[in-house]
């Protein structure tokens, strides 16, 4: 049986948003769909999987619906289902800038460019290529020479660039993410603050890579994805490996999330070193006594103190 995964989002106006996600969790249940979409009063963003018989008509319900005229879908080919559950929440925001004054990405956002034509302005040497996610997703695959700014979330953003400013002003700024909602918010920001040259990637990440003129050229790595397959490729042409082992520093694109339930931090680790390291991005979190990959393989408890204290002795001995 064949799958698809949806990506989509759609600024609209929605009156009861509560109400919204009630309705369409059980409507997104009758198609046996799993996934995760955010309803607000500004709009609807999800990603959600089924068969491709079931998303077929997921879009068909949406494209008809009159508060979702003009919806785009990106649409991935999957080997099954890329959620484990089905999950509608109402939220206050569709993406969390955590400003006094929210932006409406209906009334101010830079300027839209499709795929070929940001792959053309990233070469200009004016231009600014400013990643808009967060620091664990552009270290999996970023665009070549783009701005990491170091924020763990989306929020951060706005002080990031004010602690920036100099860099950025008087230059043509371009922004990107995964899907394209989060620029939305954030290239409308950059010009109420007086940044009069912004533009987004429109559609994000997830149209470039399939654009058949773009190609997902100028793009190292993978696309980090908020669904149980983490990353997917984006470059069609070739393929090269940014990310880096946590724990050695080697090449990796596997991500795992700390098996100390209080940290849960994501970090790159091949298998040898999950194993390793029982799962913990540190000492700390590997002696945690609900660490979740000792429990989930049934380590006895000799093994694990054999090997915290090897990691100890590696530890002290550099």
């Amino acid at each position: 049986m064949e799958y698809q995964v949806l990506l989509y989002y759609y600024y609209t106006d929605i009156e009861d948003p509560a109400e919204f996600s009630a309705e369409h969790l059980e409507f997104c249940k009758s198609l046996n769909l799993k996934g995760r979409i955010l309803v607000a009063a500004e709009g609807i963003n999800g990603t959600v999987s089924g068969t491709v018989e079931d998303t077929e008509k997921y879009i068909e319900y949406m494209e008809q619906h009159p508060l979702f005229k003009d919806i785009v879908f990106k649409i991935d080919e999957s080997d099954g289902h890329a959620f484990k559950k089905m999950h509608v929440r109402p939220r206050q925001e569709l993406v969390n800038l955590s400003l006094e004054e929210d932006i409406n990405p209906r009334e101010l956002t830079g300027e839209y460019l499709e795929p070929a034509d940001f792959m053309k302005q990233m070469q200009d040497h004016n231009t600014i290529v400013l990643d808009a996610r967060n620091t664990y997703e552009y270290d999996v695959g970023h665009f070549r020479g783009a701005i990491r700014p170091d924020v763990e979330a989306f929020r951060d953003l706005p002080d990031w660039v004010e602690e920036n400013r100099e860099m950025l002003e008087g230059k043509r700024i371009l922004t990107y993410c995964t899907g394209g909602i989060r620029c939305e918010k954030f290239s409308g920001w950059l010009k109420r603050e007086g940044f009069e040259d912004v533009g987004q990637l429109h559609g994000g990440i997830a149209t470039y890579g399939k654009d058949p003129v773009a190609k997902g050229q100028n793009w190292d790595g993978m696309m980090y994805v908020f669904d149980e397959r983490l990353t997917v490729p984006v470059n069609q042409v070739e393929h090269t490996v940014v990310g880096k082992d946590h724990f050695d520093g080697t090449p990796c694109e596997r991500y795992i999330n700390c098996a100390d339930p209080d940290c849960n931090a994501q970090i790159l680790a091949s298998e040898e070193n999950e194993a390793k390291h029982l799962g913990g991005c540190s000492i700390e979190c590997a002696k945690s006594p609900i660490n979740r990959y000792v429990i989930d393989n049934k380590l006895s408890a000799e093994f694990v103190r054999e090997r915290i204290q090897k990691l100890e002795e590696e530890y002290y001995a550099k």
